[in-house]
């Protein structure tokens, strides 16, 4: 695993690590405070851009198929076995979200990132333990 891969991981995992205090705040309390709802979202957001940046990185070391979108990263590592379908799907529904904040293609409901937060960060670290499966 290349050091640049290495410290994407572990500013993932800080960014995992800061998104489990914020998990921790009930949904009344996570609600009524904007800090709460705005934090959230940038380390979600930046958290999948994370993924992208890693996948696309092992794409190039591994000389495969340039990926057209940032999807496309993770197709392309199902492709080739590197992660598995099933995991390649949550992370193309991951990338959308990240789209639909970064390009406001929606609005996105505080309670969705809510929803997140409480039920979505296991694919996160699955990512990661792909990831590291394969170094």
């Amino acid at each position: 695993m290349t050091d640049r891969i290495i410290d994407k991981i572990k500013l993932l995992e800080d960014n995992l690590d800061k998104l489990k205090t914020l998990k921790e705040i009930s949904k009344d309390e996570f609600l009524k405070d904007f800090r709460n709802i705005e934090a959230t979202k940038h380390l979600l957001q930046t958290s999948v851009e994370i993924m992208i940046d890693i996948a696309n990185k092992i794409i190039a070391n591994e000389r495969l198929a340039k990926p057209e979108t940032s999807a496309d990263g993770f197709r392309i590592l199902a492709q080739n076995g590197m992660i598995s379908d099933e995991s390649k799907e949550k992370y193309i529904v991951m990338t959308k979200f990240r789209n639909r904040v970064v390009h406001m293609y929606s609005k996105v409901d505080e309670t969705e990132i809510y929803s997140i937060l409480q039920n979505n960060l296991i694919d996160y670290r699955l990512f990661i333990k792909e990831i590291c499966k394969l170094y």
